[in-house]
Parts: structure tokens; sequence; C-alpha cells
């Protein structure tokens, strides 16, 4: 009945002009009242509009105009403060299993004596052992906004400790990686664009040593965007004042071109940004003006393809609107929105092709790619999975084997994966069913030490020691390496 109203009210919208709008909106009043007086189960206007026209509406126009009722709308704000209930648990999540990685200081998880290598067996009732990875990820952010018990298994224990934790509001840092790679050569990851990025990230090159930097890496793989002041601020970071970051055009926007402060003062070092299928909305902002003005070399895959400017409408009841009212263009003029589905989106407009032409040219007239998403200078993809690999990661045995290891050894900063270790390792594997023959295993030697280091780092010292190791053997940041001449 929902699904029918929305069609119903969809149909109207798009009539021709000479249908007033009265007239339009008279018909979807006269539907409801209908539905509402002879509908076989009692309904609510807000069950109605809330949960049907309106979101029916909206996704004829586009995949990210939305309707967010009172509660979600005060999500969306705290969301947008980059403040979220949670423990203060990193965690591996493994088929059946969850792993404890680390436990932040200060936070409920600390404060009720969870640690690395610890394993989640059951949350509220509900036992990991019997959830596949979407039920699992499910219940972890369900768990997050209420309190939680959960039932914990210490690293070579068989009993059960019971946790009962309070979630609490916590800051979620859009700069959440920050070291060196190479020599002089600086990494970040920013995992997000809030309002506070732009001074994050300078802050962060001046921990490296600023403007002494022989190069920059900074990884937006995985961002979705956020802030779009964000964005200007941190391409302010790299740009010449008075250079374009980006164009918005819409129907009932005037067309606006956005650049850097004049007040600026951009670093000239090196850098190479890194983007892939995930990377969206700000960060397309952000790699697009780097790309369109040759002050950055862009590795990894095609981005997202998300270039619509959504404006954020209040509405009655505390109940809010995020509306498509443009686009973002690049400074060489590409459009970031890949076009859309024209069966899917009936009411969309420029939206659904946004793009006349599929070759650019960047100020220093090298053809760029258009046709929506950033594509990068050089095409590089994550290490291809192999049987061996996917069969480890599905059984979760290298993550066990680090818990296990670091039970009967102590590590420090230079721990390497012996021979010896990869003997160790292969037995453990073995033991869980994992039999590959032995050219298979010499084959994935070095793999097999840079992930086993990697999860005992995650353990020993944090995910921030175990990420260093793990981008010392990821092809996208090798290639950036190769770029800096690192």
């Amino acid at each position: 009945m929902f699904r029918f109203l929305a069609i119903l009210l969809a149909t109207a919208l798009a009539l021709p002009a000479a249908d007033s709008l009265d007239s339009q909106i008279k018909r979807v009043i006269e539907a409801f009242a209908i539905i509402e007086q002879n509908a076989a189960a009692p309904i609510s206007s807000e069950q109605v509009f809330y949960q049907g026209a309106i979101p029916g509406l909206l996704r004829k126009l586009d995949p990210h105009s939305v309707f967010f009722d009172p509660s979600q709308f005060d999500q969306l704000r705290k969301m947008e403060a980059s403040t979220q209930k949670g423990f203060g648990t990193i965690v591996s999540l493994l088929p059946g299993r969850v792993i404890v990685l680390q436990t932040l200081p200060g936070t409920p998880s600390a404060k009720a004596g969870l640690a690395a290598g610890d394993e989640i067996v059951g949350i509220n009732g509900y036992l990991i052992n019997r959830l596949d990875l979407d039920q699992l990820t499910e219940l972890l952010t369900e768990s997050r906004q209420h309190p939680a018990q959960l039932d914990v298994r210490r690293p070579g224990g068989n009993g059960i400790t019971r946790m009962v934790m309070t979630p609490e509001d916590m800051e979620t840092p859009s700069v959440d990686r920050t070291f060196f790679i190479g020599p002089g050569i600086g990494y970040i990851r920013v995992a997000s664009f809030d309002e506070r990025t732009g001074k994050d990230i300078r802050r962060a090159i001046e921990k490296l040593g600023g403007e002494h930097l022989a190069g920059l890496v900074l990884d937006l793989r995985n961002n979705p965007g956020g802030v779009v002041a964000a964005a200007l601020e941190t391409a302010a970071l790299f740009l010449k004042p008075g250079e374009q970051v980006f164009t918005i055009r819409g129907r009932g926007v005037p067309e606006k071109a956005e650049t850097v402060p004049e007040t600026a003062s951009p670093y000239a070092f090196k850098l190479v940004l890194l983007v892939n299928e995930k990377s969206a909305s700000a960060s397309e902002i952000v790699s697009g003006a780097l790309q369109d003005h040759d002050r950055a070399t862009i590795v990894g895959e095609v981005s997202y393809g998300k270039g619509l400017v959504q404006s954020v409408f209040t509405l009655s009841q505390n109940a809010g609107l995020a509306l498509t009212t443009a686009l973002y263009y690049t400074p060489s003029g590409r459009s970031i929105q890949k076009p859309l589905d024209t069966s899917q989106f009936e009411l969309a407009a420029a939206t659904v092709h946004p793009n006349k032409q599929q070759e650019f040219h960047t100020d220093k007239g090298r053809t760029v790619t258009g046709g929506g998403g950033i594509h990068p200078d050089y095409l590089v993809g994550p290490a291809p999975l192999n049987r061996l690999r996917i069969a480890l990661d599905a059984s979760g045995s290298i993550t066990s084997f680090a818990t296990d290891y670091l039970q009967r050894n102590k590590v420090d900063a230079d721990f390497e994966v012996t021979s010896a270790i990869l003997d160790e390792f292969e037995a453990f594997a073995g033991a869980r069913g994992i039999q590959p023959n032995i050219g298979e295993w010499a084959a994935e030697s070095d793999f097999l030490r840079g992930r086993i280091k990697t999860e005992i780092f995650d353990q020993a010292f944090g995910v921030e020691r175990g990420d260093q190791v793990e981008l010392q053997r990821d092809p996208v940041v090798l290639k950036a390496l190769e770029l800096l001449g690192g």
C-alpha cells in the first residue's frame, strides 16, 4: 500500500506543467484519505509519508537524495560532529569469530578489562559462531547503541568471562594514521572528511616534518567523503592560491567556482594520492583537483563516482531532507558523478547522464578521463587472492596463530617471522584442515611472513603498528613509493 502511494506521488510530480501542483497534491490527499478509511488494517500518516510516500519519491530521483525522520536526522547531526557511541574496541571480524586487536585507553572496553587477543563469543545472548559476517556486523552495530553483555574467552583459557559495558560518545578522528613509510616519505590515511580534517592533516604533516618531507602518500581509499568545506581546506594545503578546486552547477543553483584562498600557504613536496572504488564525494573532489592541476599523481582504482551536491533541508517536527540540487565538476570540467540508470531513476534530469565528453586535459595538457569517478594516473589494485589465501582468511588461522604465539612468546619492535615460525604456523594451520602442497606453501612464504607479522603487531603493539607492516607489501603503496623515489 505504501509503495502504491509512493508511485502515485512520483507519477503526479512527473505530470506536465499544465496540471497544477495544487491538483496533484489534492490527488495525493484524496488517495491517503481513502487508504486511511478503508485499508484492512489501521495505518498512521507518519507511516504512510515517513516510510512510504516521501522515500518512494526520492528513490526515483537519484540514489543519494534521502528523507530523515526525527531520530535519523538526529543521528545525522551526530555523525557530522564526528561523535558516535561505542566501546573503544578494535576487532578482527572472522567467520563466526570476533578477536579483539586493541582497546583504546579510558574507554568502556579498557575499563571492563577487555584486552588484545580476547575472543568475544557472545553478545547479548547471541552466539557469535552461529552468525555470518553480515549478521555479525549488524549485531555489533546494534550493540553499540545500548548497554551490552559480552561473553569473552581469554587466550589459552577454557572458561567464559561475562562483561557488561555501556557505550559512550567517542570522537572518531578522520585522520587515523600518520607515520613514515620510507626515508623522508610520510604516510597519512584520511578515513573521512569532517570539520576538523583540514587542520588535522596539516597537524599530521607537521608531525612528520612539514615542508622538509621528501614526499607524502595521502591515502583516501575507502573514504566515503563528508564535509565539502573540509575537501576545500585539504586541497588548499597543496594547491596555489587562486587555483580552482571545483565548480557546482545545477538547475536552481547559480554556477559557482570554489578556489584556494589567497591566504593559503601550500606545501610543495611530492605528493601521491591513493583512491579505490570506495573513495567518494569529498575524496573525489580533492583527488580531481590535485590531478587536474598536476599537483599529485593518483594511484589505485577508479573512484566511486559520487558528485552530487546534497543540500540538507530542515523540515517540521525535527525531520530532514537531503536533496540533490547540483553536480560537482573538477577544474578541467569533468563531472565526478557517474551516469545513473534511467530505468531506476525516472525523475532524474542532468544527473542521469552528466558527462558530455570523455576526454579532458590537465593544466599541463595531460589527458584525463571523464565519464564519472576519478580515473587514476596509474591503475593498481590490491594483491590478488588465491586458494590458500582465501582459506586462511576464511578460517581466521593467522589471527588465531598470532594470539596463540603471543601467549607463549614475547616480541619486541625488531621481531621478524623466521623459518621456524613459518614451520610452526604450517603445523598450526594443518591441524585446522589447511594442508596445501609444499609448492603452495613455498610460493606464499613472503605473504605469510608479512601477514603473520602484521597480526602479531596488531595484538602486541596496536593496529597502527600492524598497519605499518601491512603497507610494506601493499601493491598500491609500493607503486606510490616508486613514484616518490622511496
